[in-house]
């Protein structure tokens, strides 16, 4: 099987090296930035180019890994082939390769990804969908060397674990990040907050998260919340301090 990547960021680096490290053939590498295609054409030893209309046409399977914002305008300049197309999206929707191609899908890893940092591909979700019965065998093929954990779901249920997956990871990390610098600037070292967080993580993994919640917006505790505010001097800080809290007591109170 020859593969061709469209994309070289960060999930298109992992997933591409992945690939090859189990046995998969990358022919070429697609990206508009002629550094990054060089560096990944360079760690799969393949092609590369910054120009759509000359991606090979040879392929068995093109993995758009492209943002949102790019994405349509790519899959119109590529060459008609008979390989099935797939994008790595949460939000998109499958149809969007309708009328260029008559076979494609979606191969949607959900892990956040990074690029000089290898992960577990065989513990990820890869959430599936295709066009016909047998892309749809050919992606469960494809996504079973990859992972255990190979599941299809349709365009509209993708959209809605892609925003759960937000809130999961994204918005967490932007807490983390939140944390980090008020510690910094108490002269605390961050790393005080690594076994607290993994706690927190591991805890949701024999239960559910609102019982998992402790601190004192589950009780709101208005003595500790209000020094915890007048203690923020970013405002936009404090509109989260308080909007989470609400939250957190509101939620706790549906138990």
């Amino acid at each position: 099987m020859k593969i061709i990547f469209l994309g070289s960021g960060n999930l298109a680096t992992r997933l591409a090296l992945e690939m090859q490290k189990k046995g998969m053939r990358i022919g070429q590498v697609y990206s508009h930035t002629p550094e990054n295609a060089e560096r990944l054409a360079a760690c799969l030893d393949c092609h590369w180019t910054i120009d759509p209309e000359a991606v090979e046409t040879d392929a068995d399977l093109y993995v758009f890994s492209l943002k949102d914002t790019v994405l349509a305008d790519v899959i119109a300049r590529i060459p008609p082939n008979n390989g099935l197309w797939v994008h790595t999206a949460g939000s998109i929707p499958m149809d969007i390769f309708s009328g260029y191609t008559a076979n494609y899908g979606v191969l949607y890893p959900m892990q956040t990804f990074s690029k000089t940092r290898e992960v577990d591909f065989s513990v990820i979700p890869f959430f599936l969908e295709a066009n016909t019965s047998e892309n749809a065998g050919k992606l469960q093929q494809l996504a079973r060397k990859l992972s255990g954990n190979v599941r299809f779901l349709s365009s509209d249920k993708r959209k809605s674990l892609h925003l759960a997956a937000v809130f999961a990871c994204n918005f967490t990390n932007h807490i983390y990040a939140l944390a980090v610098r008020l510690l910094q600037e108490q002269d605390i070292p961050a790393d005080v907050l690594l076994p607290l967080i993994d706690e927190t993580a591991a805890k949701i993994h024999t239960m559910p998260p609102r019982l998992a919640q402790t601190g004192p917006a589950i009780r709101y505790d208005e003595n500790v919340i209000n020094k915890h505010l007048a203690m923020l001097d970013d405002p936009d800080m404090r509109s989260i301090y308080r909007l989470i809290s609400q939250n957190i007591h509101k939620e706790a109170r549906h138990e």
